[in-house]
């Protein structure tokens, strides 16, 4: 991805391990939006990030490490905050509010609780920030096999998606149905929830096509594809088991994530119209 001349968003707030955020309301990790479960990989090595795909380097210092993956992190929100911006224009006839990225090393909280790199990045609607904690790209690469800095700025764009979701009023109408499901029912609706967040994701990445070198489209599939529940569970060494998804097939996720960039419209985007995922 070529983010050279690219500005570095001002909406980055940087935090060392332990950083703690305002306010008393808490919705538990369970109520926020996460990429993925990372627990899935008990004993996960996040260790310096890896060098090469183009994915900001810890090859020295932590602190030159962090550098580069803030500055990598906060020129890939810049490109989602032009997008959203003229897409809520264009599309919805509104103005986009764009989030706050916090970028964190190691532990941090916020009011939906507290974050580390083993939650995964995630989005809390309570304080509109997305939470990325950058060793996180590191086990993008090792543990899941899904590296390349457009896999990496797929994980943020898919968090800036929820935030869309949230200005939009679809995370709030989600949340209430799903305080009144069943595990099973709560578990259906998060899965359209979170293909939706793809859809949207590839109406990034179709908008920020200049800026794409070749084979990046497929490092982005890669990553949805990796991060999909069966793979994801069948890489834990277990069965896996569709009732307890919470994120969606390896083939629906790519599947929505190309659907959003084959049409760059936000309303071929409603998993929760359609018939078939």
């Amino acid at each position: 991805m070529r983010l050279r001349g690219i500005r570095r968003s001002s909406n980055v707030e940087r935090r060392g391990g332990g950083g703690r955020v305002g306010g008393t309301k808490r919705l538990g990790l369970a109520g926020v939006i996460v990429v993925l479960a990372v627990g899935y990989f008990t004993g996960m090595d996040v260790s310096p990030l890896l060098q090469g795909g183009g994915v900001p380097q810890q090859t020295q210092t932590s602190s030159q490490g962090d550098d580069a993956a803030t500055t990598f992190s906060a020129q890939v929100l810049t490109t989602t905050e032009q997008v959203w911006t003229q897409v809520f224009r264009d599309q919805l006839g509104r103005t986009y509010e764009p989030p706050k990225l916090v970028i964190f090393n190691g532990v941090t909280q916020s009011p939906c609780g507290n974050a580390s790199g083993a939650t995964g990045p995630f989005y809390c609607p309570a304080d509109n920030k997305a939470y990325l904690d950058t060793q996180f790209f590191t086990a993008l690469d090792r543990q899941m096999g899904a590296g390349g800095d457009f896999a990496a700025a797929y994980v943020i764009a898919h968090e800036v998606a929820h935030h869309v979701q949230n200005e939009l009023g679809i995370l709030l109408k989600v949340n209430t149905a799903r305080a009144r499901a069943s595990e099973v029912e709560a578990n259906a609706l998060t899965v359209r929830l979170e293909l939706m967040a793809d859809c949207l994701s590839g109406i990034w990445a179709r908008n920020v096509q200049g800026l794409m070198e070749r084979g990046d489209l497929q490092e982005a599939l890669n990553a949805a594809r990796k991060i999909g529940d069966d793979h994801l569970q069948s890489q834990a060494g277990r069965v896996p088991q569709p009732h307890t998804f919470t994120h969606g097939t390896s083939e629906q996720r790519a599947g929505w994530f190309t659907r959003g960039y084959d049409t760059g419209a936000v309303g071929e985007c409603d998993t929760f119209a359609a018939a078939r995922l």
